[in-house]
Order: structure tokens, then sequence, then C-alpha cells
């Protein structure tokens, strides 16, 4: 069995006899696979073995999501009846009626002090697009998870079974009394940006769109530090982003606070300039505030002498010879997911820097390197908006985590795991919120 495993490719990790008759074995074979199919080849070439079937085949990603990977926790003792009194009824009676009398006291005498709402309709998630909310859980979950993990805030999954604009707004004002802030994930533009815009002026508590704003702050990070390796300035670099859906619309906006000038962004259709207008705002915004020159033309086109590629877009667009003919000293960052817009290996035979989305090539441009530091930040001075300037201010603070010394080509952006990030983050927020 041991050999039949190794013959496909997997590796052995553990053979154990889990039952045992006089005529027959039951043994649990723990191996590595390479991912679900590899999996089906090794439960298939044991199979092939004369005297041997497989009973069960159980996937280590599958068993981590048994139950669910968030739970509830008390943080106060119940113990005694006098614990029970005091956590429930009489004595909660008194705390209940304070906050009737002074609403502001639910920030300090209630769990929204430091809770968030993870909320989504499931219509864009992850690579796999609309999926739906039940399905989308499991990702809205892990995210509670990082919340946790990085930066001790409590969050919870809030998957609504509806894609209507209207509604999701209604029903996210109403939980809102509930929540210290509202991270909005994997709703599809164009109603994220109008969900979003809405709730911020609507609710008292920030609220921040991930897959915009995430996006945004952790690649401005990393081109900070990118430009530094490279001995360029944002001010004078020409830079073309590629998808100017929510992440690109985000991280244009967040270039341009920062002092980009020379930014051309490209759809499907090519550059976008102002001879190609439609009736949405956030494009006309991107119209009036990038692309100085008027470039027309394809995103191949367009890379012609840039110095800064920065894809949101689709997989396998664009090749290493594209790559070839932007500047020398190029950066890339080809971020779409799982499959980037450009095989890395293939840009960086000519690109200085290069970045992606993914954990197995170098410079991950990783979300979690900016939503629990911002929320930690901005949960403890009970913050009620979100600015760009702030996002700014997050962006700056990733950037600096990274020294001059540890500063290359395959290190401009901190490692996930990197536990001075959250912190640097949320003292930035924290000082940025009380100035």
């Amino acid at each position: 069995m041991v050999q039949a495993v190794a013959d496909v490719g997997a590796a052995v990790t553990g053979v154990d006899v889990s039952h045992s008759t006089t005529s027959t074995v039951t043994v649990d074979v723990t191996c590595d696979t390479v991912d679900g199919e590899h999996g089906e080849q090794v439960r298939d070439a044991l199979n092939a073995l004369d005297g041997v079937q497989v009973l069960k085949m159980s996937d280590s990603t599958f068993l981590m999501h048994l139950g669910g990977k968030i739970e509830v926790t008390p943080k106060v003792p119940l113990k005694t009846r006098r614990d029970l009194s005091r956590a429930y009824t009489p004595g909660v009676a008194r705390v209940c009626l304070a906050i009737a009398k002074k609403p502001e006291d639910a920030r300090r005498l209630t769990i929204k002090r430091n809770t968030v709402a993870v909320v989504t309709d499931g219509t864009a998630v992850l690579g796999l697009g609309d999926i739906g909310p039940a399905a989308a859980l499991p990702v809205m979950e892990g995210k509670a998870a990082l919340f946790k993990q990085f930066a001790g805030v409590d969050a919870w999954p809030v998957c609504l079974d509806t894609t209507d604009t209207e509604e999701i707004i209604s029903i996210v004002k109403a939980l809102a009394p509930v929540y210290g802030g509202v991270n909005l994930e994997d709703i599809s533009a164009p109603r994220c940006f109008e969900i979003e815009e809405r709730l911020r002026d609507e609710l008292d508590i920030p609220v921040f769109h991930d897959d915009q704003h995430g996006t945004a702050i952790v690649v401005l990070a990393a081109l900070i530090n990118a430009l530094k390796v490279v001995g360029k300035s944002l001010e004078t670099v020409r830079i073309v982003v590629s998808g100017v859906g929510a992440a690109g619309t985000a991280i244009i906006k967040l270039l341009v606070a920062q002092g980009a000038q020379h930014i051309v962004g490209f759809d499907k259709d090519g550059a976008v300039h102002a001879g190609n207008r439609n009736e949405d705002r956030n494009r006309d915004w991107i119209i009036d505030h990038t692309n100085p020159e008027n470039v027309t033309g394809t995103l191949k086109e367009g890379l012609v002498e840039a110095d800064v590629f920065i894809g949101v877009s689709a997989a396998n667009i664009l090749t290493g010879a594209d790559i070839a003919a932007m500047n020398e000293d190029a950066i890339v960052f080809a971020l779409a997911n799982p499959t980037p817009e450009v095989d890395p290996l293939e840009a960086a035979e000519t690109a200085a820097v290069v970045a992606t989305g993914r954990s197995d090539h170098p410079n991950q441009i990783n979300n979690v390197l900016a939503f629990p530091g911002l929320f930690r930040g901005l949960l403890d001075v009970g913050a009620t908006d979100i600015t760009e300037e702030l996002l700014r201010v997050a962006a700056v603070a990733i950037a600096e985590v990274v020294s001059d010394e540890e500063l290359n080509p395959a290190f401009v952006i901190p490692g996930v795991f990197d536990p001075r990030v959250a912190e640097a983050v949320a003292d930035a927020v924290r000082s940025f919120e009380r100035s």
C-alpha cells in the first residue's frame, strides 16, 4: 500500500491499524497530496491492489471545516448563582437601562466594542463568482478567524440571502446596533460601490469593503517599497492598471492620494479615456483623475515603456514578451487569483520586482496584512467613519514594517504571519483618529 501511494506521487506520513480480525485488517493511511484530484488518484491506486478496498477517504481541508471554524466563548465565569445573576437576570437589567439612557455606552458595555460584521451576499466569492450565501459561509468564517487570530477582533459571518441593493442596505442598518464595524466582502460590482457608499453615509460605525480597500492598501504598501528597490518615484512612473472594477478603482484612488500622476486604467475594451465615458460614476472618476495624455489602445500597447503593471483582472492575458516591452527595472503586480495575468516566472525574466496574490511566490499581496490591524485601531478609538487618508496612512504603516536593511526585490511586503504588521497598522489608525 505504501508503495502504491508513492507510485502516484503522494508522500505517506502515517500507517495505523485501526481494527483487526482473524481475516482482515483495517488500516488508516495518511498521506500528503497536491490537491483533491491527486487524492482521487491515491484512492484508485489502492483500490487496484489485490485484497485492498478503500472504505472511506477524508480530506484534511474538509475535516478542518467540520462544524465550522469559529465559535462563541463566554469571557466571564458562569459557575455560581451570583455569576448568573450579574451576567443575566436580574443584574443585567441595570446595564440595559444605562444604555437606554445613554446609547453611546453600548460601545463600552457590550460586544459592540470589539465586534465586526462580515457581510456578503455571495455574488463574487474569491475566484468562484456568484455561488450564493450558503456556499460563501466558509470564506466568511475564515475571515472571522483571521480577525481574531491577527488582531483579537471578534467577527461574525452575516451571509444574506438577497442580492437586492436596497434590501442589503436595510438589513445591515438593522443589524448595526450589535457591531462596532462592518466588513463588506465578496459583493459584486457595481452594486458594492453603492452599498458601501450608502452604508457609510447612513451608519455611525466604520464600513469597509475589503475587496476594494483592503487590496488597495496592500498594493500601495508594496508599491512604496518596490519603488525604493528600483530607485524610482511614484510621481514620475507610468502605471498601468488592468481591471477597473471594485479593486482596480480603489487601487487607482489610493495611488492618486499618494501622489501618482501617470496612471492609465484598462478594461476588456482597452484604455479608459475621455472618449469612452458611460453612466458609471466610478469610471467617470477614473477618467477625470487619470490618463492625462488620453492614451487609447489595448493593454499590451499600453504596457510599452510603462514602469509599473498592476493587474486585478483575468488569468493569462499577458506574456513574458509583453513585460519585456516595459521600461527597465519594471514592477509587476499580477494579482488575479488563482492564476495571475502573467506567469510570474516569465515576468521575472525582465521585471525587477514581481508580486502576486499567491502564497507560493515571493511578495504575496494578501489583504490579511490590512484589515485586522485597521479594525483593531478603529474599534479601539470608537471610530465612526473611514476616509481615503486613513487608508493611505494604513498603507504607509505596512510599508514601513519592512526596514531598509530587509528590503530586496523578493521582499517588498511583510509576510502574513509577521506579528509587527497588525500592531503597526492599529497604531497608525489610532494616531490618525486621535490627531
